[in-house]
């Protein structure tokens, strides 16, 4: 074997190792920076994060981001990213948030992802746990019966507070759209029905969560506010009254004591509101 031949032979594999490393290095830039399957998207552990718990902010920020912003409309709403991915280049942003249950300072961590494409366009979101969406975004209201048109004696219809009330929240300004629509449907059907009221009672139920101090402070302000809000919609106040049980008439029960999305999601059926209408028939 002559020495030319010797080299020559070095130098061609030496280029064919270059060139499928070139390859390979396009492909790698070419291919997105995360999985295309939402089963597979992965959150970064909890502990890593530079906050190392979660920064305090409003669901509703969570909602207002969706595909189509970009990542400065994103961080308008939810501040810059609370883990080591970086801001600028990157697919991903991380984030962990706490929302307060509305039993004094207790609160739950919930972990939020969103993914951009090429051109730094959200393209999804996404929750590490589902319950924590269902505190974010609220179910559709659900009543146990739906509302009549009219108001029958002995009618009860009982509404669940997570599609009523902002989480946590127990003000006017936290009834949700939903909610409003309901109560003020509600309140035209007294106002239209074949009998006459002599009560209109609001009853508000809490979950077990907090303190029974607490729990009945939320459920007497939610009571309230569905009062108020109604008297607004033509029920004469001297007919209506609120009252609160806080925890004490729960319709499911769960096991745990350690506040997590997934015991708040189970807990959902106890969170609610009651309006029961008594009275004659008005023909009478």
């Amino acid at each position: 074997m002559s020495k030319s031949s010797f080299k020559w032979q070095p130098a061609t594999a030496y280029a064919a190792t270059i060139g499928g490393m070139a390859l390979a290095l396009v492909v790698c830039l070419a291919a997105p920076a995360y999985a295309a399957d939402p089963a597979q998207v992965t959150f970064p552990s909890l502990d890593s994060s530079y906050l190392h718990t979660g920064d305090f902010v409003g669901p509703d920020h969570t909602r207002r981001v969706r595909p189509g912003l970009n990542k400065d409309q994103v961080r308008l709403q939810l501040g810059n990213p609370h883990f080591s991915e970086g801001i600028f280049s990157v697919r991903e942003w991380d984030y962990a948030f706490n929302f307060y249950t509305g039993q004094g300072d207790k609160y739950v961590t919930c972990q939020f992802k969103t993914r951009f494409d090429e051109k730094d366009v959200v393209v999804s979101t996404h929750w590490a746990d589902p319950a924590c969406e269902q505190i974010a975004n609220p179910p559709a209201l659900v009543a146990a019966a739906p509302v009549p048109a009219t108001a029958t004696a002995g009618q009860r219809v009982t509404l669940a507070a997570d599609g009523l009330f902002v989480f946590g929240r127990s003000a006017l300004a936290d009834l949700l759209p939903g909610g409003r629509e309901k109560l003020t449907a509600m309140a035209a059907g007294i106002r239209a029905g074949k009998v006459q009221p002599t009560a209109v009672v609001v009853t508000g139920h809490t979950d077990r969560i907090g303190s029974n101090e607490e729990n009945l402070a939320l459920s007497r302000a939610r009571a309230a506010t569905v009062r108020d809000y109604m008297t607004q919609n033509g029920v004469a106040p001297e007919l209506i009254r609120s009252s609160d049980v806080g925890e004490s008439q729960p319709v499911k029960d769960c096991t745990g004591e350690r506040i997590t999305p997934a015991l708040i999601q189970c807990l959902q059926p106890n969170r609610r509101v009651e309006i029961e209408v008594t009275g004659r028939d008005a023909a009478r």
